[in-house]
């Protein structure tokens, strides 16, 4: 097995027609997790509490180098203004993606005097995280 370095895990953010790579990027971290239901009953065996999984949820934050025309960059900006979700996918090297509709629920822009203009975006999944391996 090979591992795969961080910096070649891209995050593309989805017009009408493609997706488009999101400038900038340093970080992205995608979260993932299920409820926990408790089925622990009277006939359970021994002191052992039982469960099962409920619901699934995937969130998504990234941060970066802010890019000035930066079309993904654009396409955040409008659905973030018009409060509508938006369609993303994160592309390992192998070409495997895990995608899904998101809403944005955070949306920051950092203005430093000695630094670079950074941003940093957190996505809440709405529906199912499809993944597709590469062909």
């Amino acid at each position: 097995m090979s591992k795969i370095s961080g910096m070649k895990v891209k995050l593309f953010i989805k017009d009408a027609t493609t997706g488009k790579i999101l400038a900038g990027q340093r970080n992205a971290t995608l979260n993932r997790s299920a409820e926990n239901i408790d089925a622990t009953s009277k006939d359970t065996e021994g002191f052992w509490q039982e469960s099962i999984p409920g619901f699934k949820s995937y969130s998504i934050d990234a941060d970066g180098a802010y890019v000035q025309n930066d079309e993904a960059y654009k396409i955040l900006e409008t659905a973030y203004l018009n409060s509508e979700n938006v369609d993303v996918y994160l592309e390992m090297p192998s070409g495997t993606k895990y995608e899904g509709n998101c809403t944005i629920t955070d949306f920051s822009l950092e203005f430093p005097y000695d630094d670079l203009v950074t941003y940093s975006i957190s996505l809440q999944g709405n529906g199912p995280l499809v993944v597709t391996e590469a062909v």
